[in-house]
């Protein structure tokens, strides 16, 4: 396979901005981030905040390269964003890959750029894809994962990102992050099976070399992902 680089980003309240625009001066970072939350609830119907107003404290990605297939999160678990961010861009550089992502392509004002283009496949957003571009078929990827006999969420979730952060879990983000990726790309395999660019020998080597990678792997939420991955619908 060509290079291959699939990711996933978890994403907190950006404390310090919604300070700014929303004059809550004097509130902690914890009080801050339920005001933004609220607000928004208020004005929407829903908490998610706009993407200005996010920011990224985790990135983790799955690299096929080579005759190898490795998950890991970029940075140490301390990184300021601006270091997270610029190691996603130098690996992009380095390996010029194929990016994949579920919602990673979420902003329609970049659809001619290179690497966000519907017209091309250098990154192939696939909850767009499989849902046609059209924002009513969307499908969680919890649903589509755990459909095709995939580990899915596992009891943690994007809404529980921001809990954790404050309660001092950046680990668990993490951990949760590299499985959420993992999940993208077993569906990723899957949809190149369906539309013929891979064989089902082809599949089956890509799910091996990926199973074999994973279980030479002893972090614990890795063998908890091994252990929720049936065989029976997923090759």
């Amino acid at each position: 396979m060509q290079n291959i680089f699939v990711f996933d980003i978890e994403t907190i309240p950006d404390v310090d901005s919604g300070r700014r625009l929303y004059a809550l001066d004097g509130l902690d970072d914890a009080d801050t981030g339920k005001a933004m939350l609220a607000l928004r609830q208020q004005q929407t119907g829903n908490d998610f905040l706009p993407l200005h107003l996010h920011r990224i404290c985790a990135i983790s990605v799955v690299l096929r390269h080579a005759d190898k297939v490795r998950v890991w999160t970029l940075g140490e678990a301390d990184a300021p964003e601006a270091e997270l961010v610029q190691r996603f861009y130098d690996g992009i550089d380095k390996f010029t890959p194929t990016l994949v992502s579920w919602n990673g392509g979420d902003n329609r004002d970049f659809k001619w750029n290179n690497y966000l283009s519907r017209y091309h496949e250098r990154h192939t957003d696939l909850m767009d894809v499989l849902a046609n571009y059209q924002p009513r078929a969307s499908a969680k990827l919890d649903e589509i994962a755990s459909m095709l006999g995939f580990p899915g969420k596992m009891g943690m979730s994007g809404a529980k990102v921001w809990d954790a952060c404050q309660a001092g879990e950046i680990g668990r983000i993490r951990d949760y992050c590299e499985t959420d990726v993992l999940n993208t790309y077993l569906v990723y395999l899957r949809f190149e099976l369906i539309r013929g660019h891979l064989t089902a020998a082809a599949y089956q080597r890509e799910f091996d070399l990926l199973r074999n990678s994973l279980q030479a792997d002893d972090r614990a939420h890795i063998g908890e992902f091994l252990e929720h991955w049936s065989d029976d619908r997923s090759g």
